[in-house]
Formats: structure tokens, C-alpha cells, sequence
């Protein structure tokens, strides 16, 4: 008479706890490489994304440290195909800060920033919220010349003078490939001078843009004459993907001769006046 093998019940539950034991070992790995790898992510792969969001016309160069903490030398280009480019001088610095709520960017750059610049990142299923804290006495102030890294019309104008930022709070918010606009900013160029005027310098301008919560899809546009030999006025809007201007330059009395290869160049001529048009 054959015997009879005892049950295996018990060592097909020890096999399944064992290959249980090896998805999670598995998984617990590949979570862990994941984090990792976040963790020490390297500052290029946040200048690749910088480069890729601005239509390549913001490069982070020679960046150095990690997408959390790093540095690189911040470059305007004209876009892809472009051979034009401008850097600033020195290094940006940034340290990008999670939170519970979102994103913490701080920056850093003795050339132009003034002091340490937070801007809070909110990431959404849809978009992306930044905000930038009230700055009345100036986010900073950068060379006129670094737009010449744009290509046309700013390397042919070679703008000298500076532009200098300030805010009562501003929000930009990103969704489905519209922008929607909360607050102001107010951009100011001091002392312009260009290689193809000898007017030196040509004056100061305000370029203020202002929105509110009830028309966040549009931000109303106006450019000012501070002082100066050369007059600018115009008025325009931002429509969430297109922005529209309309605004007139001329030259004050006794400028004429000085500015009449400038006022050329910047619009289209209608006697004394140059006529600018965008959108």
C-alpha cells in the first residue's frame, strides 16, 4: 500500500510570501532610485526645461549644482536658429524650496537682482500659478544691452541705459496654453542710448502693465515718456495669447536732425511721427 505525501499548503504559502517579498523588494528599488534620482537631479535638466518653455530664448549656461540648488549664466538667444545671443554678468543662483502648498523659487544675482527674489510656484493638473511678492522698491535692474541677445530689432537698436522692475504684486497663471494676468508690474528704462542715434542719452519710459482678478484674461499696456529728447506714448493689451500695441515716437524740438535715422527704424513714418505696431 502507497503512502500518501503530507499537504504542501504550507510551502506554497512560504513561495507566495517569497515572491510577495520580491515584487515589493522590487518596487521599494525602483521608488527609491526614483527619489534619488529626484533628489540629486542635475541643474541641466532645469536649463533644458527653461530653454525648452521660453521657445529657446532663455538659456541657463554652464549650469552647475542641482535642479534644488545650482547656478548658471543666464543668456538671452533669438530662438531656435538664432546666432544671437547676450549674457549677463556673473552667475544666477537659485535654490527651489517643496512645500505643502507648492514651490518656493529663491534667486540670487549681485549684477541685477535686488537682494533675495522669492517667487512661489504652484503646479496644477492644467497649469502653473507663479507669484511675485510685492517689490514697490524694485525686483531689480538689468542692462539694456542683454535684449540684444533677442536679435531683431534689438540688435540692430544696441540699446544702452537700464531697465529697472518694480511691483505691487503680481500673478501669472498658466492653463491650457492661456496666460491670465493678476496685479502689476511697472518696467523702466533709465538713460536709453542707441549705437544708431548720436542723441545720448535718448530719455527715460515706463512700460506699465496692469490686470485685476475680474479680467485676468487681458492686462491693459501703456508706455510713458519720463524725460528725454525722444517722446514715446502708445497703449495696448495682452489678451492671454496675443498681445496688441499701438504707440507713436517723435522727436522733441531741436531733436529732429539727431533722431530721424532712429524714429526710422523703430516704426513706420508718418511725417514727424513714427507710428510703432504690434499685433
Amino acid at each position: 500500500m502507497r503512502r500518501r505525501s503530507p499537504p504542501r499548503t504550507a510551502d506554497r504559502a512560504w513561495q507566495r510570501a517569497q515572491r510577495a517579498s520580491r515584487r515589493w523588494a522590487i518596487w521599494g528599488a525602483a521608488i527609491g532610485s526614483a527619489l534619488g534620482l529626484l533628489a540629486f537631479a542635475p541643474a541641466t535638466w532645469l536649463a533644458q526645461g527653461v530653454h525648452a518653455a521660453t521657445g529657446e530664448r532663455l538659456l541657463l549656461a554652464d549650469a552647475q549644482g542641482s535642479v534644488w540648488s545650482g547656478s548658471a549664466v543666464a543668456v538671452l538667444q533669438g530662438g531656435p536658429g538664432s546666432r544671437d545671443a547676450a549674457a549677463l554678468p556673473g552667475r544666477l543662483r537659485w535654490a527651489l524650496t517643496p512645500h505643502w502648498s507648492g514651490l518656493t523659487l529663491t534667486l540670487q544675482q549681485s549684477c541685477c537682482v535686488q537682494g533675495d527674489l522669492t517667487i512661489g510656484l504652484q503646479p496644477g493638473w492644467q497649469g502653473l500659478t507663479l507669484t511675485l511678492p510685492a517689490r514697490p522698491a524694485g525686483v531689480g535692474q538689468w542692462p539694456a544691452q542683454w535684449l540684444s541677445g533677442l536679435g531683431a530689432p534689438w540688435n540692430t537698436l544696441q540699446l544702452g541705459g537700464n531697465i529697472r522692475v518694480s511691483t505691487p504684486g503680481f500673478k501669472l497663471h498658466s492653463v491650457a496654453g492661456r496666460t491670465q494676468l493678476n496685479g502689476a508690474l511697472d518696467l523702466d528704462l533709465v538713460d536709453a542710448r542707441s549705437r544708431v542715434s548720436p542723441v545720448d542719452p535718448l530719455g527715460s519710459y515706463r512700460l506699465t502693465l496692469r490686470s485685476d482678478a475680474s479680467s485676468g484674461e487681458s492686462a491693459a499696456l501703456t508706455l510713458d515718456t519720463l524725460d528725454g529728447a525722444l517722446r514715446l506714448t502708445g497703449t495696448g493689451q495682452w489678451t492671454g495669447v496675443r498681445l496688441r500695441f499701438r504707440g507713436e515716437a517723435r522727436a522733441a524740438d531741436g531733436q529732429e536732425a539727431g533722431l530721424a535715422n532712429l524714429l526710422n527704424i523703430i516704426g513706420r513714418r508718418q511725417g514727424a511721427l513714427s507710428v510703432i505696431s504690434i499685433g
